[in-house]
């Protein structure tokens, strides 16, 4: 795509001694290859989502101009961008200040420590950079033999679906296995519950009759699982379209592309708060600890304080990372955790506890509770989990994480909510599946006609109807037959359906075929 530019020698041996901070506090990354990019080359990375390659689409062309815009006009920087890849590749923006290219370097090996280590991460592909360059060679072909506006459309309809997926699914086994204890009775694959007995017993440890009407309902569940499709309500509905959609090979095979790509950047998406704080608290340790220069002190002051900078009513992520982390840093230190400290009511001996066994003196590496925690916590957690056994009432105050509103009387934004389960709870929603609904597979035969129905669980917030009825759209061109979507709507259940012309929607009842009103 164009041309990259080797690091400067000063730099280049910075990037040296800084890794080998890294090393000495216990960071353990990939080889990370650095390469410095013009301002306009960063916007260009940046709209392909890091990488120097991706499949031709128009939608990259619009990030690019919006980074362009927004990078010309003073409207935002990009620093650096980082790819999780083995070897980690980095590119740094050639016209930043020598203290801003240390800050950054040890922001990076931080991220990079977190990319190899952090469970979420561990299914990722680890040689993306090459993958990508692989689907853009595949795209660029079907675009020879298929026309450009037809791929590119096919694109746009796959990309509308692309968080239909199931972000889980690469750590756990969807289908049950059947338990150790049942045994095949007469009819074949229907398994019955037989109990380890002695003959003389065998009659009343499993009673014959209980043992037939077992039998029978496992061979009913077996004959319905055989009409049923999906057996169980699936969420991967892309891997859903992909085995099941009339799709062309070649289509199929770009529906693929978009499917990998999704799970591939789903755990940046799970671990932005944890992630940017893991690597603003190891750069942050690093500059203050071994690398900041006395002149370049006010500097790099000016910067951090800019990056961690919040307001009422925003959330940044690198600055709740980062304090959160510190917050459990000093818990654990202080042994300001645990039962006996939790029924402590006393606000006094709180605010007291365990200073006694705070550690003297600058910490390396892993060489306090603390920092032991810490290191665990950046190897187990995600967002979400990572603010709900955290976060306390104490933080919340300390960190003024109410609930902002702008008063209409005096355009300022004032606090209208201190409570903190409630603060706590907007939190993990806004965190939970990014704010995307959860969205399964339920029947892909529905009526016996191939219709596609599908269902939204519902946690708290309603289906928005527009993206819903756009969404649906998008489907029948995919699965070309109606398709349908269970949706709970001002606390009523409502089918929505598109059936190729047009859209409608009706209230559930009796009256609906199965599944709809038994979901």
């Amino acid at each position: 795509m164009f041309e990259h530019t080797a690091l400067p020698s000063e730099i280049a041996e910075q990037a040296e001694a800084i890794a080998e901070h890294a090393r000495r506090e216990e960071l353990d990354f990939y080889p990370t290859v650095f390469e410095m990019l013009t301002a306009e080359q960063m916007s260009q990375v940046a709209a392909y989502g890091g990488f120097p390659q991706r499949y031709p689409h128009w939608r990259f062309g619009m990030e690019y101009e919006r980074l362009r815009k927004q990078q010309r006009y003073g409207l935002g920087r990009i620093y650096e961008m980082v790819i999780n890849n083995d070897p980690c590749y980095t590119y740094l923006l050639n016209d930043n200040m020598s203290v801003d290219h240390k800050t950054v370097i040890a922001h990076v090996y931080a991220h990079c420590d977190f990319f190899k280590n952090n469970v979420w991460f561990s299914q990722t592909n680890r040689r993306m950079i090459d993958e990508m360059a692989n689907h853009a060679t595949r795209v660029r072909r079907y675009m020879e033999r298929h026309g450009v506006e037809r791929v590119e459309t096919l694109i746009e309809t796959f990309l509308a679906l692309e968080n239909l997926i199931d972000p889980h699914s690469v750590f756990m086994r969807r289908q049950a296995k059947p338990g150790p204890r049942e045994e095949s009775e007469e009819t074949p694959g229907v398994s019955v519950t037989r109990y380890p007995a002695k003959r003389y017993m065998d009659r009343y440890i499993n009673p014959p009759e209980d043992m037939s009407a077992e039998r029978t309902s496992r061979e009913e569940e077996t004959e319905q699982a055989k009409v049923k499709f999906p057996s169980e309500p699936q969420r991967d509905v892309l891997l859903f379209l992909l085995r099941h959609a009339p799709l062309e090979d070649w289509e199929a095979d770009v529906l693929s592309i978009i499917r990998e790509e999704a799970y591939y950047f789903a755990p940046q998406g799970q671990t932005k708060i944890l992630n940017e704080g893991w690597a603003s608290y190891w750069h942050s340790t690093m500059m203050t600890n071994y690398i900041l220069g006395a002149d370049e002190l006010i500097d790099y002051c000016e910067h951090h304080a800019g990056t961690l900078a919040t307001s009422p009513g925003r959330l940044n992520p690198y600055k709740l990372g980062i304090e959160l982390l510190r917050d459990i840093e000093r818990r654990w230190n202080t042994g300001r955790y645990g039962l006996e400290y939790d029924a402590c009511d006393d606000m006094e001996v709180r605010r007291n506890w365990g200073k006694d066994k705070a550690p003297n003196g600058r910490i390396v590496g892993r060489k306090s509770p603390g920092r032991e925690k810490i290191f665990q916590v950046r190897a187990l957690y995600n967002d979400v989990t990572f603010l709900d056994e955290f976060l306390t009432p104490e933080f919340v105050d300390e960190q003024d994480l109410y609930h902002y509103r702008q008063d209409p009387n005096t355009g300022r934004m004032v606090v209208v909510c201190r409570d903190f389960d409630k603060i706590k709870q907007q939190l993990l929603f806004m965190l939970t599946n990014h704010l995307q609904p959860y969205i399964y597979v339920v029947d892909g035969n529905y009526r016996n006609r191939g219709e596609l129905y599908l269902c939204h669980r519902h946690n708290g917030a309603d289906l928005d109807i527009k993206y819903a009825v756009a969404t649906l759209k998008e489907l029948f061109r995919v699965w070309k037959r109606p398709v349908h979507v269970n949706a709970r709507i001002d606390n009523e259940p409502i089918l929505f359906t598109f059936d190729g012309e047009q859209s409608s929607q009706q209230h559930i009842d009796d009256k609906i075929d199965e599944p709809a009103h038994l979901v």
